[in-house]
């Protein structure tokens, strides 16, 4: 029988690629993970301290790996710069590292707002980070998720708790529509497509929870509030009053904001639904975790957790 190949995981000790991590290690592939800080003893996991700005680190990373998964990457910064040195210059970086090391399969985790890249910085540095990978000349495939949610997510944490409060603030067309995902069907997603498939080769796919047309704005806001208790009120918010929001997190957060101009800007977009003739063939995956479900046990998670 042939011995499970081995992964090299950068962002493992994030949101996405720790749901990864514990997947595969479960699934018995030997996994070498990039971390910035020390990490406990784990079994099958080969802990490498590094970062995406650090090549040696990569190299040794890379070494040995069959598979290199790259999930880290920067979803918040204040600056475009910011987003330009932890999605395009980190992305390179692994993509070099990658080839350095003889590994052949690359799976990049992109973004939705790929898509539309003209809206914000982070959509930009991320369409640019998949042309990096489409000219990389590796086995390659990108998977771009729209919203994910799930245990442990800090990214939506604030709109649960808005909800908690009998609310939720929209983009100004509060029947825009929108498109999720469980962290869980992500990972298995993810999971799903390390062995090569022709199907798989230098090809892009959306992936979501598989409700056709998406939500709309006001309806995933209501699932929200159904998840917490409360029978919400959706509110469409002018964008003036989102750009005042954003600047007023700057300054009461300052880096840690998670309301940024940025953000603003494609958040008002009224379309953030994957594109149906991109889903992965349902052969090879199809997403198990009904949402309002799954954003019922992301808000017991959150309670328990006491992130409520």
């Amino acid at each position: 029988m042939r011995s499970k190949q081995t992964l090299a995981i950068t962002g493992a000790t994030g949101f996405v690629g720790g749901h990864l991590l514990n997947l595969a290690v479960r699934a018995g592939f030997p996994v070498r993970a990039l971390t910035r800080s020390m990490q406990d003893d784990r079994p099958n996991v080969t802990w490498v301290r590094g970062a995406l700005d650090n090549p040696a680190s990569l190299n040794v990373l890379c070494t040995g790996a069959d598979v290199v998964i790259h999930i880290a990457g920067v979803v918040n910064a204040p600056t475009r710069e910011g987003f330009e040195a932890g999605n395009v210059a980190g992305t390179l970086a692994v993509i070099e590292a990658s080839k350095a090391a003889g590994c052949q399969r690359f799976i990049h985790v992109s973004s939705l707002a790929a898509t539309m890249p003209k809206l914000s910085a982070y959509g930009d540095s991320k369409a640019k980070a998949e042309k990096i990978v489409a000219s990389s000349g590796l086995d390659w495939t990108v998977i771009r998720p729209p919203a994910v949610y799930g245990p442990g997510d800090k990214e939506m944490l604030d709109i649960f708790k808005v909800a908690k409060l009998g609310f939720v603030p929209l983009p100004p067309n509060a029947d825009g529509r929108l498109s999720a995902i469980h962290v869980d069907d992500l990972s298995h997603a993810l999971m799903s497509i390390i062995p090569e498939h022709d199907v798989l080769t230098t090809a892009t796919f959306e992936v979501d929870d598989g409700k056709t047309g998406g939500w709309t704005q006001a309806s995933f806001a209501k699932a929200i509030g159904w998840a917490v208790g409360k029978q919400i009120k959706p509110i469409a918010t002018p964008k003036w009053i989102l750009d005042l929001g954003a600047r007023t997190d700057r300054l009461i957060r300052r880096d840690r904001a998670k309301l940024s101009a940025d953000r603003v800007s494609y958040f008002c977009h009224d379309d953030w639904t994957v594109n149906p003739a991109k889903r992965l063939p349902p052969q090879l995956w199809t997403p198990q975790i009904e949402t309002r479900q799954g954003l019922k046990d992301t808000a017991d998670w959150y309670r328990q957790n006491d992130w409520l």
